[in-house]
């Protein structure tokens, strides 16, 4: 039985902004085997495997995702579009549905777990996110329809409690979603600065978990280390850990538990 499974509770490691192109070297060919160590039940990854969404890119960035193990949940984020091209305008996707995946909004159903990817990255913004009508009906019908006692885990690129200029569009009727399908986890990147909290959403006590994961393997750190972060998910707790990089290669850094909404 793996770690993530049954009584023990299940684990979930989550990665973000790749920026593959502008990456570090160590911390590629090391964090697999990091991920790996804590057998978690599904790996996610939410956006920016590129930095500038070229072929080659995508091409390191499918060779590290087939390194890290699966199952795996992926979406992609705004450096995985075409920056300026006629490509961002008529086929902005093209290439990470080549490379990565074709759906972009990959649903993943194990056993007492549920999990929803949304695209949050319209070809019309540059870096702010946005979540449609569609997508919001989505989170509902497929984390909401899960079992009573199953982990609802929704991943998109852009953090939902961001304000100001980085506010997704559609955000009120997202966390109203959230609230309707009562979501235990919400994973999103972005801001490559790793933080965790709960949300609170309004007119309901639902209080779902917010994970931001810092940028894993690229050279983009913003005061922080490389990171990644390890969510322990129990009947009545998320233990959220982050996996640091130093010069001795990975170790555990800032944790924090938080009551499991359902």
């Amino acid at each position: 039985m793996r770690e993530g499974d049954g009584a023990a509770g299940l684990v979930i490691a989550h990665l973000s902004d790749l920026h593959l192109g502008a990456h570090d070297p160590e911390a590629v060919a090391s964090v697999a085997a990091d991920v790996a160590a804590v057998r978690p039940a599904l790996t996610v990854v939410t956006g920016d495997l590129t930095m500038r969404a070229r072929t080659g890119q995508f091409r390191q960035a499918r060779t590290l995702l087939d390194r890290l193990p699966g199952p795996a949940l992926v979406v992609a984020g705004n450096h995985d579009i075409p920056l300026v091209s006629v490509r961002r305008l008529l086929v902005p996707y093209r290439r990470y549905q080549r490379f990565v995946r074709a759906d972009l909004d990959p649903v993943v159903r194990l056993d007492g777990l549920a999990a929803l990817g949304l695209q949050s990255t319209p070809r019309w913004r540059w870096k702010r996110g946005r979540v449609t009508r569609g997508q919001s009906a989505a989170v509902v019908a497929v984390l909401g329809s899960a079992p009573a006692d199953a982990v609802r885990v929704l991943a998109l690129h852009h953090p939902p409690r961001a304000a100001g200029p980085g506010r997704i569009a559609g955000r009120g009727r997202f966390l109203r979603a959230l609230a309707s399908a009562r979501v235990d986890l919400v994973l999103a990147g972005h801001t490559h600065v790793p933080r965790a909290g709960l949300m609170d959403l309004d007119d309901t006590a639902h209080r779902p978990v917010e994970v931001v994961a810092g940028t894993a393997v690229s050279r983009r750190t913003r005061g922080t280390p490389r990171s990644w972060t390890v969510i322990r998910v129990d009947r009545t707790s998320i233990l959220v850990e982050e996996r640091r990089q130093g010069p001795a290669g990975w170790h555990t850094g800032v944790a924090h538990r938080f009551p499991r909404a359902g």
